[in-house]
């Protein structure tokens, strides 16, 4: 393991100005799980958008970590409240991505699949040490990448899932395919980026998804939060925690 050229609070600093949902605790977990990598690892991130998380895995990953960011920028599942979208707003969200990267100096580090996660899959060839998935939200995109990309994670290696018991499609995504799952222990969250390792639960499995469950209180809080915002009663918010007029994540 080597150490990143510059220091995560510098990194974190430096995309202040980059669109996106990625809190500076989330930002740090990424770059923890990607500096504790080792030559020929491999990242694969599922949903970029305009690079925020991008630019954190690939200053982070050592030397000799491959970095792949897939994300078709087509318009759609762009973020909170936009599922549907113009080509022009994709077209625009990838000119923003490539530019962001080459201000980070990373964009010679990351290579970028422009193309659905679930047309992607041909395109990284063997497992995944760190996988980050922030694609579409809705229960069966959601589903998709957890099953057909889950699947490739290596043993040991590492599973995170942003919105994770905050956004509906993506808590029902998590609870048809993780919650009793046998392939992967849940390791905590921080906001909504759940972490889960590749590792038999084997005789845990009761205590595993107890773990996850515990979490639904909070899960409750945040649709409660996003409906009092879409009904424009966001200054109520403040009475669950919620401090920001933004979407919980």
């Amino acid at each position: 393991m080597t150490t990143p050229s510059t220091s995560f609070s510098d990194t974190f600093a430096s995309i202040a100005e980059v669109d996106g949902w990625m809190t500076e605790g989330q930002a740090r977990r990424l770059w923890d799980r990607a500096t504790a990598l080792h030559l020929g690892a491999r990242i694969v991130e599922i949903g970029s958008y305009h690079g925020r998380s991008a630019i954190v895995l690939a200053t982070a990953a050592p030397a000799g970590v491959e970095v792949v960011a897939i994300d078709p920028h087509a318009g759609n599942d762009r973020g909170p409240q936009q599922i549907t979208g113009e080509a022009e707003d994709g077209q625009r969200d990838h000119e923003a991505f490539l530019a962001n990267l080459e201000r980070a100096g990373v964009r010679e580090r990351i290579r970028h699949v422009r193309l659905p996660s679930q047309d992607a899959g041909t395109t990284v060839a063997g497992e995944i040490d760190l996988l980050y998935i922030d694609g579409a939200h809705r229960y069966g995109p959601a589903r998709a990448d957890i099953v057909s990309w889950g699947d490739r994670v290596a043993p040991g290696g590492t599973l995170l899932i942003h919105d994770s018991f905050s956004s509906v499609g993506v808590t029902a995504a998590i609870a048809s395919t993780l919650l009793a799952g046998s392939s992967f222990r849940y390791v905590g969250r921080e906001s909504s980026m759940a972490e889960y390792r590749r590792e038999p639960v084997g005789a845990g499995r009761v205590t595993n998804m107890a773990r996850q469950l515990a979490e639904v209180p909070w899960f409750v809080r945040n649709v409660v939060i996003k409906v009092l915002i879409v009904a424009g009663l966001g200054r109520f918010t403040k009475h669950l925690g919620h401090r920001q007029a933004t979407w919980p994540y």
